[in-house]
């Protein structure tokens, strides 16, 4: 769990929609890879290929959920931030 330090920027974005363009790009290249391979009758470089389309087809399932679900709570200007962990390890002081 990330605590929030009131140094947040304003304007900060989800990575998540460059991350899906990696992934599809991926998926795209590991596929061309796997065809590729099957019909020069590489086999061990087919089943690595495979192996690659299955995660980054698994990571755009992920990234496409994840955007679907919409933004989250994010605390406003208004909130303060919390006070940072200090590394001490026990009960928090009040």
């Amino acid at each position: 769990m990330r605590m929030r330090t009131g140094s947040e920027p304003a304007t900060a974005r989800s990575p998540l929609r460059m991350r899906l363009a990696l992934a599809l790009f991926g998926l795209v290249w590991t596929t061309f890879g796997l065809v590729a391979f099957t019909l020069t009758d590489r086999v061990g470089w087919a089943v690595a290929c495979g192996i690659l389309v299955a995660l980054t087809l698994t990571d755009v399932c992920v990234v496409v959920h994840r955007i679907r679900q919409g933004p989250h709570y994010q605390p406003g200007p208004d909130i303060p931030p919390y006070e940072p962990d200090h590394g001490g390890g026990g009960r928090p002081r009040r």
